[in-house]
């Protein structure tokens, strides 16, 4: 592995290695990406002392590493940690699937959740608890193929000669209001004790999570993070332009279809885990570019910053309203909102919408 001087922006430096493997470093993304690892970490470690039983952060650091009370053992390895995962993973798939959509739709708004994926998998989900009464993991089932089947439907009626950034959008706003209705339709046909169940899986919570919820989400962003990671560099060329990407060798079709099949199942993912959590997959890759000011789809620090913030509204969740603990869900879609209005003002004030 050598270091290539000869870098395509000022301070950048271009690690190269075998077979042509390169990975470009910018020092002011290296120390965001380092930044918020720690603050992922510091934020993980006082969530997980969070609770009716609190406990110090370095009680909690002791337990991890095997050295603490019994009592602490089960509240930490048992009780609190799987959530923490779970809210790290979802945070981070989420973060990564809107890097991912926003880059490929050259639009800012391109997320999950105005293209109707997080609808899809509320549907799917809505399905099985509403018509087959099924459990927890054949919520999770439904939940992960309604993503997928709206996934390849925006997909299909978006093409014409090519996946187009505002038409993928329009596509995925007219599927989502047709999902919205089918969701509204599946819940008067629930009795209460399901419209209640289906109504708290809508919110998104991560009330409860435990160990069952984290190995199948661990393993997904084990094999899609890389994949995803892998074609950063033809996911860059395509931000140029299809023509550009063609004329420098990038397969563009093939990758873009790669890239939105591996965003879908990491969406997918996240919602059968924790339900359709709302605007962290359009807000992470945003602040994350933001903090890097690096052009570019910003893939691991948007996976990041959107794991800081599904932890820090955790947290807010459980600590910000008083004795009244709000679902997740929640907190990131009142944030969320603000933010989609702030967007769309500036968005507006700089012409391009």
């Amino acid at each position: 592995m050598t270091v290539d001087l000869r870098a395509d922006k000022p301070g950048s430096r271009a690690l190269r290695g075998p077979a042509g493997l390169s990975l470009r470093l910018e020092p002011r993304a290296l120390t965001v990406g380092l930044l918020l690892v720690a603050a992922a970490v510091t934020m993980a470690v006082v969530l997980i002392g969070t609770g009716d039983f609190e406990i110090a952060p370095w009680d909690v650091v002791q337990t991890l590493l095997g050295n603490g009370t019994p009592a602490n053992d089960f509240i930490v390895n048992d009780l609190r940690l799987p959530r923490v995962v779970v809210a790290l993973l979802v945070g981070a798939a989420l973060g990564m699937a809107g890097a991912v959509f926003q880059s490929v739709s050259r639009n800012p708004l391109g997320s999950p959740d105005l293209l109707g994926f997080s609808y899809g998998s509320s549907v799917g989900a809505l399905v099985v608890i509403v018509l087959f009464k099924g459990g927890a993991t054949e919520v999770a089932a439904g939940a992960l193929v309604g993503g997928l089947i709206t996934g390849v439907l925006v997909y299909l009626l978006s093409y014409r000669r090519g996946i187009h950034g505002y038409r993928l959008v329009l596509v995925g706003i007219g599927v989502s209001a047709m999902l919205v209705a089918v969701i509204n339709y599946l819940l008067t046909k629930a009795k209460l004790v399901e419209a209640t169940r289906a109504m708290v899986w809508l919110t998104g919570s991560l009330a409860g999570r435990d160990w069952s919820q984290v190995w199948p989400l661990l393993v997904t962003c084990a094999v899609l993070f890389p994949l995803v990671l892998g074609q950063g560099r033809a996911l860059r060329m395509m931000e140029m332009g299809d023509d550009a990407a063609y004329a420098l060798g990038v397969r563009v079709e093939r990758t873009r279809m790669l890239l939105m099949l591996a965003a879908v199942l990491l969406t997918t993912a996240a919602a059968a885990a924790a339900g359709p959590i709302s605007f962290v997959a359009l807000a992470a890759p945003q602040l994350a570019r933001r903090l890097t000011r690096s052009p570019g789809s910003n893939l691991l620090t948007g996976a990041l910053m959107g794991a800081v913030l599904l932890l820090v509204s955790d947290w807010a969740s459980q600590r910000a309203f008083g004795a009244d603990q709000l679902p997740v869900g929640v907190v990131t879609g009142l944030v969320g909102g603000v933010y989609l209005l702030w967007l769309l003002v500036t968005e507006r004030k700089a012409g391009r919408i």
